[in-house]
């Protein structure tokens, strides 16, 4: 009689010892992913990063693909913005890696934590001339906070939670890892895998710096009759707002923000204050400068009064004190100091808060007199559209549930100066190295991450043209926003430098773009689109497209011989 054959079970050895559980690179990334909080990667698809994608799957990371490499990075750095966990792009070899540089460069200016992972060649191909083969490494490094190569699969997990641990450390920025072919999609032990547990690998960054400063700050407080403080986007960064928001409502201290901080105080708070900072930089005998660099924004520290007590608090000791000369330099997280120093001031027999209501006065009437002189402009019913206009019907249009993103030159620089969001983290702009396309990522990211918030996004006509093929992305995953191009067929920051430099004759030098229907690409993508000429027809075309339910574009048609401020002021074309 023959004999049934026992089924030998997977994991079992020939000699009845069990195998070892195996796992891939792919696989070991995305344990690593989640151990992060990473529960979404942004990304272009490619044949040496597909591994990743299987682990995700397996992981329950959603995998969101896009159409540009550059969408991928931006949308990693709108993420870690949005939700304040680092965000994650994962793109293919050489020119996927290369097409990413953008966004981490910008990511690294803007202190926004996220990790892209690039693929690379096989090590067994090394120096050998594999496809898309580049030295990405090398690249990134100058980039980064943290850039290294994976030379071995076990090594995987641990290389992403170091290049994690290295992106939130101090003032945050972008890390990158290459991960070549072989090393991904081979399989080690899982035993031998050194796999980081979750919260067990980073240490805490909420820092108060010297005590003794604290106790110093305090007393400068106290002891100010004039004082005011710029709230800059490491208090969103930080998650201080709550924080900055006692502070400068208990110590009664005129509040300035940018960049991502604005939105810690909501418009009509009487500390919220936004076109009288020329004027209290000048005459303030206290300057406080929280989470913001002395760079081109703030004319390189120049633009503080000389016999001002400048303090300076910043997350980086490379910044505190660059550019310009303090008084008092404090390193720490944004919102455990202020938090500190108001404890600290409250402690006094006097906090001097009431000494300082002249001075918010005074500093209220300037405003009040900035903004009534601009109010004509805001209203205007000029035709072409004057775009003081159109970006007042836009700030009308926002709610408290509205996350605003600004992405162009000229326009943008319009909208900081009359719109205003109703809450901290409702303000998103490229950050200091200036960066046009962010607007769809951004978007992507936003809405992705809180699908329970509007998302309204305002483009420069070219600004839009960079990543706007993306927009088929929002369209196909369902994420509907509405966006405004303020379309003037010229990238018009530029052409008033080139005019002003040059003259009339030489305006139009490699500045010109078509007049493009932005209104009817939106629609070809399945979109929202709608066209404006008349002013009047501003507000009327955001409601429809907020009731649309759809990514839109609203193309309003505005004044190309009309310029901002902010780009008259700018040296460059001086």
């Amino acid at each position: 009689m023959a004999q049934t054959a026992q089924a030998v079970p997977e994991n079992a050895a020939s000699n009845g010892a069990a195998e070892p559980e195996m796992i891939s690179g792919g696989h070991l990334v995305a344990k690593a992913l989640k151990a992060e909080g990473v529960d979404v990667i942004f990304t272009l698809c490619g044949g040496h990063i597909i591994d990743i994608y299987d682990g995700c799957v397996d992981e329950g990371i959603e995998v969101v693909d896009v159409r540009h490499e550059q969408v991928a990075a931006h949308a990693a750095d709108g993420y870690a913005r949005i939700t304040g966990k680092p965000g994650c792009a994962v793109v293919t070899a050489g020119p996927g890696t290369t097409d990413a540089v953008t966004g981490v460069a910008n990511a690294l200016r803007a202190e926004s934590p996220m990790l892209l992972i690039g693929g690379q060649g096989a090590l067994s191909q090394h120096k050998m001339g594999s496809l898309q083969d580049l030295p990405h490494v090398d690249m990134m490094a100058p980039i980064t906070k943290f850039a290294a190569g994976v030379p071995h699969t076990e090594r995987i997990a641990d290389l992403v939670s170091m290049a994690f641990r290295e992106s939130l450390a101090g003032a945050p920025g972008p890390s990158f890892l290459e991960i070549p072919r072989d090393i991904l999609d081979a399989k080690v032990p899982l035993a031998k895998a050194r796999i980081p547990e979750a919260g067990r690998y980073r240490a805490s960054t909420k820092s108060v710096g010297d005590p003794a400063d604290i106790e110093r700050l305090a007393d400068l407080i106290v002891h100010s009759e004039k004082p005011c403080v710029l709230l800059g986007s490491q208090v969103w960064t930080t998650r201080g707002s709550d924080d900055a928001i006692e502070f400068v409502r208990t110590l009664n201290i005129p509040a300035f923000m940018n960049g991502s901080g604005r939105g810690t105080l909501p418009p009509g708070d009487p500390h919220h204050l936004q076109l009288a900072r020329r004027y209290a930089f000048q005459n303030s005998d206290l300057i406080i400068i929280v989470g913001t660099p002395f760079d081109f924004r703030m004319g390189y520290g120049k633009r503080l009064s000389p016999s001002a007590t400048v303090v300076q608090i910043d997350l980086d000791y490379r910044t505190v004190g660059k550019n310009r000369d303090i008084d008092l330099g404090i390193v720490g997280d944004a919102g455990a100091v202020l938090a500190a120093v108001t404890q600290a001031a409250s402690g006094r027999t006097s906090t001097g808060a009431a000494n300082r209501k002249s001075w918010l006065e005074e500093l209220r009437g300037v405003e009040d007199a900035a903004f009534q002189k601009r109010l004509p402009r805001q209203l205007s019913d000029a035709s072409p559209i004057d775009p003081y206009r159109l970006v007042h019907e836009i700030n009308e249009f926002l709610t408290e549930d509205s996350i605003y993103i600004g992405d162009g030159g000229d326009i943008v620089t319009f909208s900081g100066q009359v719109v205003q969001p109703k809450a901290p983290g409702h303000w998103m702009d490229p950050g200091p190295l200036g960066t046009l396309g962010v607007g769809v990522p951004f978007v992507l990211a936003a809405k992705y991450a809180r699908p329970d918030k509007e998302v309204v996004a305002l483009f420069g006509d070219g600004a839009f043209s960079l990543t706007g093929w993306d927009f088929e992305t929002l369209v196909r995953y369902n994420l509907p926003f509405v966006g405004i191009v303020g379309n003037n067929s010229s990238m018009n920051q530029i052409r008033y430098g080139q005019i002003a430099k040059y003259g009339e004759d030489r305006g139009r030098v490699g500045n010109t773009l078509g007049d493009v229907h932005y209104d009817q690409f939106a629609k070809m993508l399945g979109g929202y689109g709608e066209e404006v000429r008349d002013p009047k027809d501003i507000g009327p075309a955001l409601r429809r497209a907020r009731e649309s339910g759809l990514p839109s574009l609203i193309n309003v048609w505005v004044d190309p011989d009309v310029y901002a401020p902010g780009t008259m002021n700018q040296t460059m074309y001086k």
